[in-house]
Order: structure tokens, then sequence, then C-alpha cells
């Protein structure tokens, strides 16, 4: 019989995500920090790759991010409400850190499931931080995607990408639920 933790359980079926906008200081601190990565980086990883890495962007790496993603804006020709709001994720963040994925040379492990290791990494530090009482969010956009924005800003080689940038600080205003999946739908019973 299996043992239950309802605590658990129960965070998990009322967990929402905070808005980015929403968010602001204080933010944790490195000590703070350090659990909420360490629960992020017990998430599945087949064939112990670590496929995935964290970059934890503070105020001034933020503020340059800021600055940068204006920049790319604009030499794309990016929409202005777009670049707006790239600019506002990174400079109205209190604290974020970008999750990168990092795709491995391996016979066994499909770079599919590397994927999937990356974005349950960014789903485990978004958890860790709300059930630590911290607001959060994972976003990316436009510019996450972007090859020079991501090479110039972050530094990545060419096999890491950014998997999500997860924004942690404290809320300052709880969201309304949002309607959740309808589990017939989505759900199939097999029995032979």
């Amino acid at each position: 019989m299996p043992t239950p933790n309802p605590q658990a359980m129960a965070f998990l079926l009322s967990r929402r995500s905070r808005p980015a906008k929403t968010l602001t200081g204080p933010a944790p601190d490195r000590d703070a920090l350090l659990p909420l990565l360490t629960a992020a980086a017990r998430t599945p990883d087949h064939g112990k790759l670590e496929p995935w890495r964290f970059i934890v962007l503070e105020r001034g790496a933020l503020d340059r991010l800021a600055d940068a993603v204006t920049a790319r804006a604009a030499a794309l020709n990016i929409d202005d409400d777009q670049a707006a709001k790239a600019r506002a994720a990174f400079a109205d963040s209190p604290l974020c850190v970008a999750v990168i994925e990092v795709q491995k040379e391996s016979p066994k492990i499909p770079a599919l499931e590397q994927t999937y290791s990356a974005g349950a990494a960014c789903l485990a530090l978004l958890n860790a931080a709300l059930a630590s009482g911290w607001g959060a969010n994972w976003l990316t956009g436009w510019a996450s995607h972007d090859r020079t924005f991501v090479s110039e800003t972050l530094g990545l080689a060419e096999n890491e990408r950014v998997a999500g940038f997860l924004h942690i600080g404290t809320e300052t205003s709880a969201p309304p639920d949002r309607p959740r999946p309808d589990l017939k739908s989505i759900t199939t019973w097999l029995d032979a």
C-alpha cells in the first residue's frame, strides 16, 4: 500500500503560477535560491545526462538583457508592443533563472527525451518556488528562441537553448484560478 503525502498532493491540486508582471521584490537571495535549484535538479533525467543547466539573472544582468532585447527587437523589426513586453519581462523581474537545455550526444537517450527533461526542470523549479512561498512564472517568448540574442546575452553554445525563463519574487496579488482541462475529454482508459 502506498504512503500518501496529502500536503504535497493538496499543493499540486491547487498550484497556480503567478503572472510575472505581478511579481516584485524581495526575491530569494542566493541561500534561499539554492534549495529551489536543488529541487529542480532532481528532475527525471534518463541516462543521467543532465541535459540542462541554470543561469541565475540578478538585477544587473536583468537590466543588461532588457537593453539587449530592445536593441535586438529593433534589428528584427519586432512590433513595438512585443518589444516592450519582452523588455518588461527582464526590466521588471526581481530575479530570473534561465533554464538552459543542453543537448548531449547519446546513443541511448534521444534528443527529444533531453528536451522533456529540460521542461521537467522548469516545472520542478516553478513548483519548488511556489511551494516555498514565492511567486513564480515560467515564460519564454520570441527572444528566448532568437539564436543571436541568446548567444550574445547568455553565451549559449550551439547545442544549447532556453527551455524557460523562471521569474521568481514576491507576489503582489493572488490571481484568480482559471478554467482547467476537462479530464473526460483528454483521458483515454485502456483495459485490454
